[in-house]
């Protein structure tokens, strides 16, 4: 898959691919299950769940590929990237911890 930036370089495919494909994963997954809990036909789940997938694919895209800039990868430091990578893992638990609650007092 030969992805190109919006300068025409080359940009590596992976980091795209890795966020669409958990996006596609976590709204698939729980989208349905959790629309189910508020009354929601999984049909219409379904809808809802690709209404929501698109825009994260887009959107992943413009931040992953269309936006990508090689040259400034050196700017931005290790430590600077693990705590982005920190922050994000915490977002992502208390994001779950808080879309399990209909779940849990149900």
């Amino acid at each position: 898959m030969d992805l190109q930036n919006s300068e025409g370089q080359p940009v590596d495919p992976v980091p795209f691919l890795v966020v669409t494909l958990l996006a596609f994963l976590l709204i698939y997954a729980f989208g349905p299950l959790y629309l189910q809990a508020f009354g929601v036909s999984v049909d219409h789940g379904l809808v809802v769940c690709t209404a929501v997938f698109i825009p994260t694919a887009v959107a992943a895209y413009y931040q992953f590929v269309w936006t990508h800039r090689p040259e400034r990868r050196g700017i931005v430091t290790a430590g600077q990237r693990f705590g982005r990578l920190w922050y994000g893992l915490l977002i992502l638990v208390a994001l779950s911890l808080l879309l399990s609650l209909p779940f849990v007092f149900r």
